[in-house]
Order: structure tokens, then sequence, then C-alpha cells
């Protein structure tokens, strides 16, 4: 088993040549484009994807090796999970040399090696460079072709940065090399991703609505901030995905999901002092600033700023960069209970939104819904601690409120502040049960 450890960035066609001019520049080990042919397999009912498998065939100069990947961490572009490589004299799947561990149960499932069938396919050349940084040998490689699912396919204009040896900083270190010129984007959904989805049948991806934040059962405050950054990071570049396929109105959840990042930093303010995410912030406001503007898609997405911003969030998640700024203090209260942080927040921000919209305020509303998008923004990262209806019903009169707001329907306005203040909380230690 290997541990693979790689940053995806998708590359704008327009800027190869001067990508590949960079490269060339950087001290270390190049190697002349690769045809890599990769066929993808899946059963009928979807069996390896629904266990976070992932099994293909890659087939380079003769040479054929079966690789199965098991669903690990992908943070941004950043992907951390293990895979088992086993080498083939031919092109053809034998499960059976896999080990062991490889399946959920220990053992390879009854029936499994019949029931795979090719579901995909992605062609590309591949061109390589070997990088040593800091303590850490790097393969950069540069992938140009394209995913096929029988008569659909999507164009592949990647880069991919994978750990060969050493420490993770490292890899991101050199990352931030490579971002400061334009025409990279990190990319969350890898060849295999967008494979899936073309065997699906390519529907129309469409605008998803910021979910309550979920997480795992006795989480610490630490583990409640780190998926409250994941879920903003993957709102962000989903819709920046979407945008740049031309649907323009995906820019306005770009910005939001950009305003959940510091509306959790803001959050978790209280533990995490504003010094340790200092760079962040002031790249989140230069990339709010492009956006801000009339750009088109390509070029903000494409742009330094943007590419940044990203790849420092990205950081200071896989880092834990907070750590290092913590007192002994701190760090035990990060280390608590998430259901207790969020009783506590919930309550102050309940407390808040009642104040502000206790009374009607006739023409002076829109005053007041910034404040309003930042507190539901709050809750919707709080609220996940209680799993139920309640919850739910509590925050669609918040945001009925605010969309009344925004689009200005009197009536609506004051029906939903009336139903939103006179709420019973859904959470303990509110005072009121």
């Amino acid at each position: 088993m290997a541990q693979e450890i790689e940053l995806k960035f998708i590359v704008e066609n327009e800027s190869v040549e001067a990508l590949r001019h960079a490269l060339d520049t950087f001290s270390g080990e190049h190697h002349d484009p690769v045809q890599l042919l990769n066929i993808y397999y899946e059963t009928p009912d979807n069996w390896l994807r629904r266990h976070d498998r992932g099994l293909r065939i890659r087939g380079a100069n003769g040479r054929y090796e079966m690789t199965m990947k098991i669903g690990g961490r992908v943070v941004g572009g950043l992907h951390q999970r293990p895979e088992y490589n086993v080498a083939l004299d031919t092109p053809e799947l034998d499960l059976a040399r896999l080990p062991a561990e490889v399946w959920p149960e220990g053992a390879l499932p009854q029936g499994l090696s019949e029931a795979v069938r090719p579901l995909f396919s992605t062609d590309f050349w591949r061109e390589k460079w070997l990088v040593n940084e800091g303590n850490s040998r790097v393969e950069i490689a540069l992938d140009r072709g394209e995913v096929k699912a029988g008569e659909l396919a999507e164009p592949i204009c990647e880069l991919e940065l994978e750990l060969l040896e050493g420490e993770a900083a490292d890899l991101l270190k050199l990352a931030r090399r490579l971002v400061s010129q334009s025409g990279l984007r990190q990319g969350s959904l890898s060849k295999a991703a967008r494979g899936y989805h073309l065997a699906a049948g390519n529907a129309p991806r469409a605008i998803k609505p910021t979910p309550v934040l979920h997480v795992a059962p006795k989480a610490s405050v630490e583990q409640g901030l780190e998926a409250a950054l994941e879920l903003a990071l993957s709102q962000w570049q989903y819709h920046e995905e979407l945008w740049l396929r031309g649907h323009e109105e995906a820019k306005a959840p770009v910005l939001a999901a950009i305003g959940l990042v510091r509306h959790t930093l803001t959050l978790f303010g209280g533990i995490v002092p504003r010094k340790a995410s200092a760079r962040l912030r002031d790249l989140l406001t230069q990339t709010e600033a492009l956006m801000a503007t009339e750009v088109s898609a390509p070029t903000a997405v494409y742009s330094p700023q943007t590419a940044a911003a990203k790849l420092a969030l990205t950081e200071f998640l896989v880092t834990r960069g907070w750590q290092n700024f913590l007192d002994e203090r701190a760090k035990a209260k990060i280390g608590e209970s998430f259901k207790r942080f969020a009783d506590i927040h919930l309550s102050r921000h309940a407390a808040e939104l009642k104040k502000e919209f206790a009374y009607p305020l006739g023409d002076r509303y829109a005053d007041r819904l910034i404040r309003l998008k930042r507190d539901i923004d709050s809750v919707m990262l709080l609220a996940g601690a209680y799993d139920g209806p309640q919850a739910r019903a509590w925050l669609e009169n918040w945001q009925g409120l605010r969309d009344a707001i925004e689009t200005r329907q009197r009536i609506e306005i004051e029906h939903f502040r009336n139903e939103a203040i006179c709420q019973a909380p859904f959470w303990l230690h509110s005072g009121k049960r």
C-alpha cells in the first residue's frame, strides 16, 4: 500500500506554454510526455463507488498496472488516500491479486470479479518534472487529453503535484511558488470524479444551497472548525466550477462561500486569535475585491489572487495553521465539546437576532441584512449538533425573513419576523426548555 498525497490544479489552456516554461526553470529532472491509457471499472449497482473504492487499469509503453484507490481525505485540491498497485502482464483485471485489506470484510466479495465492467476511460499525455523542495521529493505532472464515457467526453488539462517522499508542508510550499502566475486553479474534481459524472449521463450541475453543517458525534471544537472550513471550501470550489461552465448565477454562491470562511473564523475567534489567519484573510479580501468587479469567470477564477487564497485556506486546514498561535488555555478550549460550544453560541446569536428584529423596522430592514446573513451562517454551522426538524424549522423562518428582505416583500417580511422571534430554542442550556 502507498499513501497518495497529491495536489491537483486545473490549467487554463492559454496558460499551458507559460506554465511549462516556468516548470523548466525549476532545478529538477524533466521527462518527456508519455501517453497513459486508463480504464475505470464499476459494477451495475455501483458497489465500488458505494464503498469509496476506485478501480482502474493503466497502460503505458506496453506495461500495465491495476490500481485500487480507497477514499481518504480531500481538502480543496489536496488528496490524501491509500492506494494499492499491482503490475499486470496484460490489461485484464485480476482482483484476487489485491491484498485482503483492500476489501471491507477482509476478503474479495463473492461474484465481484464477474460483476465489474469498464465504465469510462481517460487518455492523456503526461509530462513530468521531479523537483526537490525542502526535505521532500515532488513529482509535477502536466496531463493533457480527455476523459470519455460512451459518446460523452471532457478535456483534461491538469497539473498534479504528488509527494513522493517527505512532508505535505513542502508540497504546499512548492504550490505557492506556482500559483504566483495566472492560469491555475485548485481542482477538487479528479479525473475519475468527472468520468463518473459523464458515465451517469452528464446531468447539468445545479446551484447547491449551503447545508447545515453536520459533525461527528462527540466532536471537539477543533473538529467543528475543520468541518466548517471544509464545507465553505467545498461550496466555493463547486460553484466556481459552475461559474466557469457558464452559469452566471453561480458567482453569488462563490462570494457567499468566501463569506462563510470569514464567518467561520469570526465564530471561532474567541479561541483562534486573528493573527493566526491574518494572511488568509488578506488573500480573501483581495479575491473578494477582484470578484466585486465586472470580471469574467475565467479571469477571476484563474487569477493569482484566487489561487493563492484557496491554497492558503487548504494549507490552513491541512497543517492546522491555528495550532502554533494557541496558548495552553486555548488548546484546552479547542479540545472541548463542539456541542457545548454550539449551545453557547446559538444562544448568543439567537439573542442578537431577537434584539435586532424585535420590532417592525419599516424601511430600515435592508440595513440589518448583512448582520442577518452573518447570524444565519453561524447558526447553520452550529445547528448540525442537533439533527432534527426543530433546528431546520427554526432556521427556515430566519431564512424566509432574509429572502423577503432581499425581494422587498413587506407582508412576507412581517410574517417571517413574527414567526422567527417567537420560536422556542431547539438547543440545550438555552434558559428555556
